[in-house]
């Protein structure tokens, strides 16, 4: 198997993983405060930043697969995290749910599209700064699974 289609199938692996978790939750559960730092994030919160993260995201990789070099220096992931949550506040989790599991058939779609030495293309990611996609999309993975762990320590 190529390295882009490993990284396909664990985002999808990993995406089954979230729907099953998010649809198994009961209607007060979406209510549950997972941060309060800051602005307060529930657990509908998350699902959202999942949402318009990823979505800005493969967008942005597939920016600079094109040859663009990335985010803008100035990039400010607060500031954007706060514009998405607005853009999304009159969504439903089942509305939410259904728009991650478009979002993340489009990201496996994506990455299946890839060729590996695709994955060398450098550019400039939000958080981690300059690097290559296979780093960016890594990092996909890796950004749910640690609000998942700040999850489970709120979901009861």
């Amino acid at each position: 198997m190529t390295e882009t289609l490993e990284l396909a199938e664990k985002l999808k692996i990993e995406g089954n993983k979230f729907v099953d978790i998010f649809s198994a939750l009961s209607a007060d559960q979406w209510q549950t405060e997972v941060y309060t730092e800051g602005e307060t994030w529930t657990i509908r919160n998350v699902l959202s930043h999942f949402v318009t993260s990823e979505r800005g995201l493969v967008k942005l990789f597939e920016q600079i697969r094109q040859g663009g070099s990335g985010a803008a220096d100035d990039f400010s992931i607060d500031r954007y995290n706060l514009s998405q949550q607005e853009k999304t506040k009159d969504l439903t989790p089942a509305e939410l749910l259904e728009q991650y599991k478009e979002v993340r058939a489009n990201s496996v779609d994506w990455v299946s599209g890839l060729k590996d030495e695709e994955l060398e293309i450098k550019g400039r990611h939000p958080f981690l700064g300059e690097t290559v996609l296979r780093e960016m999309i890594k990092m996909l993975y890796l950004h749910n699974q640690i609000h998942y762990r700040d999850l489970k320590k709120v979901i009861r």
